[in-house]
């Protein structure tokens, strides 16, 4: 089925094929705006002081101008911050890797209570399976729409994450949802998160982390890049 995008002046801004379960295309607007007065800013300077290895080692990437670069075997990174629900941006680039295609070309991934992932991927015509794609809640639900920029190009998540609500027993009770933006495009609106025994249920305030996607046999270098992450804790 071919859908076509028609913009406010009756001109012909996209069009795009929908096959095979995969999102169907969009062109994402203007770009995002600072910090709200009330952010808690976890990047914005030279330092990744705010940021740390899974195990609590120093964080592996290197910061510059106020952007912070992740190469292949830096490691996954987590904020010290954690939180239970929150408002989240977070900026981000994926560089050309034109060779590669599928899950390895720019693949990263913005977990939630560092548990919960978000696809970083570069989904700029690029296939691949419909829940791995930028945007989705990885392996659970496929984004609405790809919303996704050119390689190189700085793209942007916007998020509103609930944490599950547990008894005192330590049992689920409601579920974590999250409500995704990315580039300005809403691509998950209100979703509940189904946890496992590999997530863990949640319970308990956790962190971002970044993923790093490396050690597997034949994994491509990778340099991600990333700016402007805050937050706002949500009652």
């Amino acid at each position: 089925m071919i859908f076509r995008l028609i913009g406010t002046a009756g001109m012909l801004l996209a069009a795009a094929v929908a096959q095979d379960g995969e999102p169907r295309v969009i062109s994402p607007g203007g770009g995002p705006g600072p910090a709200p007065s009330d952010a808690i800013v976890l990047l914005n300077s030279g330092s990744v002081e705010g940021w740390i290895g899974p195990s609590g080692a120093p964080a592996g990437c290197e910061v510059e101008g106020g952007v912070m670069e992740c190469a292949s075997g830096a490691g996954d990174i987590r904020t010290k911050h954690e939180f239970q629900n929150a408002q989240i941006h977070l900026e981000f680039a994926t560089p050309s890797m034109p060779e590669q295609k599928g899950q390895l070309r720019g693949n990263s991934g913005l977990y939630l209570h560092g548990r919960y992932e978000l696809q970083i991927l570069d989904s700029y015509r690029n296939s691949t399976y419909a829940h791995g794609h930028l945007g989705a809640l990885y392996g659970q639900a496929p984004p609405l729409v790809n919303a996704a920029r050119r390689p190189g190009e700085w793209q942007s998540y916007d998020i509103v994450f609930h944490g599950p609500k547990c008894d005192a027993s330590g049992n689920v009770v409601t579920k974590a949802t999250v409500t995704a933006f990315l580039n300005g495009i809403l691509v998950q609106d209100h979703v509940s998160i189904d946890a496992s025994e590999k997530l863990g249920k949640g319970c308990t305030p956790g962190p971002i982390l970044l993923q790093d996607h490396s050690g597997f046999p034949n994994a491509p270098r990778t340099v991600m890049r990333f700016r402007n992450v805050w937050l706002r804790p949500l009652e």
